[in-house]
């Protein structure tokens, strides 16, 4: 278990610009030494955030967008092009702008996909597709993500991960079908803690005062099924990005400086 790490910005916006750069170079870097790279991505207002910043940077053209493998680490189970589901959101925010192959974009089926209205068949399905893209040198049923990233909630959600719910209590399965998540919508599709861990680095991206509170209790030695955001590491690499508001509660001991 890599111990965490913190990077700090001034604002939401430069943590965006400054977590978009970084991701860049990790995917740059993977494909120079494995040739090909893949991310699992992140939904809400700093996962999107992240992505129309790296739409707008330059360095984007750097990356050989055709071997690169996305997949989510949770979606909302609604039907195929709902404007709240994350991949319509990144769709719109990056995934349209650039030249991905649409078959290394590994979407979470939909409520109207071929699991129609049954969130477990769904569920078993993706995990099903991780399962066949997880090669010998993987070790598991889910590939070695180079990056995985995270939106931390303010009850300390990662993914639909949310506290004392049973996905996060899950220890074999690597996705489950989330029933009355407490945030709408209730159905959801979700990585279980085993999944993200299997990630290289997991990036946990936190901004704004309302997140404060979750930041420093899941950095602080809580429990993940308390805190799911606790439990979310990686195997080389945990970083969490934030900005001040969000590390305004962090202890002394644990706030770094901060990044230009």
């Amino acid at each position: 278990m890599s111990t965490p790490q913190l990077v700090v910005h001034h604002d939401k916006e430069l943590m965006a610009q400054a977590a978009a750069a970084r991701l860049i170079t990790k995917i740059v870097d993977a494909q120079a030494s494995r040739g090909s790279a893949s991310v699992v991505l992140t939904g809400g207002r700093n996962g999107n955030g992240l992505l129309a910043a790296l739409a707008a940077a330059p360095a984007r053209d750097a990356i050989d967008w055709g071997r690169l493998d996305l997949w989510w680490g949770d979606e909302r189970f609604l039907p195929e092009g709902d404007p709240d589901r994350n991949v319509t959101q990144a769709r719109e925010a990056l995934l349209d702008s650039v030249p991905l192959d649409p078959k290394r974009v590994h979407a979470m089926p939909a409520s109207d996909g071929p699991h129609g209205a049954d969130v477990d068949a769904a569920a078993a399905g993706y995990a099903e597709e991780l399962a066949r893209s997880a090669g010998p040198e993987n070790h598991g049923a889910v590939p070695t993500f180079d990056v995985l990233m995270l939106g931390v909630g303010p009850d300390t959600h990662v993914a639909s991960l949310f506290p004392e719910l049973p996905a996060v209590r899950e220890t074999e399965r690597t996705v489950v079908g989330v029933h009355g998540a407490p945030k709408p919508p209730p159905t959801r599709v979700t990585l279980t803690l085993p999944a993200i861990r299997a990630a290289r680095e997991v990036w946990l991206l936190a901004a704004g005062e309302d997140k404060a509170q979750a930041a420093a209790i899941a950095l602080s030695g809580a429990g993940e099924i308390q805190a799911p955001a606790a439990g979310a590491h990686g195997r080389s690499r945990t970083l969490w990005l934030l900005d001040s508001a969000a590390a305004s509660k962090l202890p002394r001991s644990l706030y770094p400086p901060a990044s230009p």
